[in-house]
């Protein structure tokens, strides 16, 4: 099936890009989460408009991204969530809530689709987290989750 991203999907592809996946996987798992549309003729004219909001939001360089990249890894986060007392969350902690913890310990804006979890973040501690600024740039950002 013929689908355009509306999201950048890990592995698969860019927003405003024309990809051909697999029926279900778009259908039970792309278009339903808004990560993609289906390809129509009349859908063509909206991947120039994507694309252009695409480049309004993306790291234009290799170098730019070098350069959060490098501010990002300076930055200590801490992240206060309630947690019970064996030191289990009350839920998990989510990219949204790591990108407004960055932001606020004087970081630089991440968009939350770009914060990358290995897994879910569900215990108190410090956790590694992968920020992807550019396909060829990752920033490693050390997270530490403390009892609010």
């Amino acid at each position: 099936m013929k689908i355009i991203l509306t999201h950048e999907v890990s592995g698969l592809g860019a927003a405003g890009d024309v990809v051909d996946v697999k029926d279900g996987y778009a259908r039970n798992y792309l278009v339903p989460r808004g990560f993609a549309i289906r390809w129509t003729k009349g859908g063509e004219k909206d991947v120039e408009q994507i694309r252009r909001a695409r480049k309004i939001h993306e790291i234009a360089t290799i170098e730019q991204a070098n350069e959060i990249k490098a501010k990002l890894e300076g930055v200590k986060v801490r992240l206060a969530v309630r947690s019970g007392d064996a030191g289990r969350l009350f839920g998990s902690v989510t990219p949204g809530d790591i990108a407004s913890a960055i932001k606020s310990a004087g970081g630089p804006e991440v968009d939350k689709r770009r914060v990358e979890l290995g897994s879910p973040i569900k215990t108190l501690g410090s956790h590694q987290v992968s920020v992807r600024l550019h396909p060829e740039v990752a920033a490693k950002l050390g997270v530490e989750v403390i009892a609010a």
